[in-house]
């Protein structure tokens, strides 16, 4: 798991780092179409094409038989049946590219929201950082001390909340900069810290909003590798969350991705030689 989530994490952040600190629709743009084209070849070669042509003809049928006999009840009550269940039948073919399109799309999306979904902090933001200890982690109850790196300040001790497991911090951004903070439990040296990432600049940029511990998790959060083996159960700072600014809209970037692709797709479609 933590192979596939190093090279993975390479190969998107190496493939977007070029875009970091520009308009996100810059990036966004050419990914919907990628998105588009790949979604077409996913259908084209995980769906019965030719049995959807025909309940797609099918349904047409019907429609037009419904026009046809306006004042035909018992047609028109047949017709209704036969759109129904070719309708059914059309959503069954379509269920099983979409569920095999899940399977990728999980793990691609998580590795998009790190670059899309939050912004790193900007001069003089403030954040709370927070660590969520297991059940009985065996780290005991004191909490750690924070030491943030140089352009950071931590600017309040830790907060212990949630029956004794959680320990926040607020932290502010002096100017723009980018490193680990460090936290250094009682008895332990600096050298032995636990780490988590923490950037302040422009945006959009590669972020790393938790660090877990879960192989699990991992496959939601993958900008940074899993803690080590411990009492602490994640890691998280609070980046305020990001939206992409187009033709007069603020949007999530998933919407936009989202158009774009269904729009690139409905373009394609005939060249692909796909039906859906």
């Amino acid at each position: 798991m933590e192979t596939i989530r190093t090279v993975t994490t390479f190969l998107f952040s190496g493939a977007l780092a070029p875009f970091g600190g520009h308009p996100a629709m810059l990036s966004l743009v050419p990914l919907g179409l990628v998105m588009g084209a790949a979604t077409l070849l996913f259908v084209k070669w995980t769906s019965n094409q030719d049995a959807i042509r025909a309940t797609k003809a099918r349904l047409s049928a019907y429609l037009y038989e419904m026009r046809l006999f306006p004042d035909e009840p018992l047609l028109i009550w047949k017709a209704q049946m036969g759109l129904l269940a070719a309708n059914a039948r059309y959503l069954g073919m379509m269920l099983v590219p979409v569920l095999a399109m899940a399977v990728p799309m999980v793990p691609i999306f998580a590795e998009l929201e790190c670059f899309y979904g939050h912004a790193p902090l900007a001069r003089g933001q403030e954040a709370i950082v927070t660590m969520q200890m297991k059940a009985g982690g065996g780290q005991g109850s004191a909490a750690p001390a924070l030491l943030a790196p140089a352009g950071f300040a931590v600017e309040s001790p830790a907060i212990q909340i949630e029956g004794d497991r959680q320990f926040s911090w607020r932290i502010r951004a002096l100017r723009a900069a980018s490193g680990d903070m460090r936290f250094v439990f009682p008895g332990q040296t600096a050298g032995s810290a636990i780490t988590k990432s923490v950037e302040a600049g422009a945006g959009p940029s590669y972020l790393s909003t938790r660090r877990v511990s879960s192989a699990l998790d991992l496959v939601l959060y993958p900008a940074e590798s899993r803690l080590p083996q411990g009492g602490i159960e994640w890691i998280e700072i609070r980046y305020p969350e990001a939206t992409v600014h187009a033709l007069g809209l603020d949007l999530h970037w998933l919407i936009w991705l989202f158009l774009l692709s269904m729009v690139s797709a409905l373009i394609l479609k005939k060249r692909f030689k796909v039906a859906f």
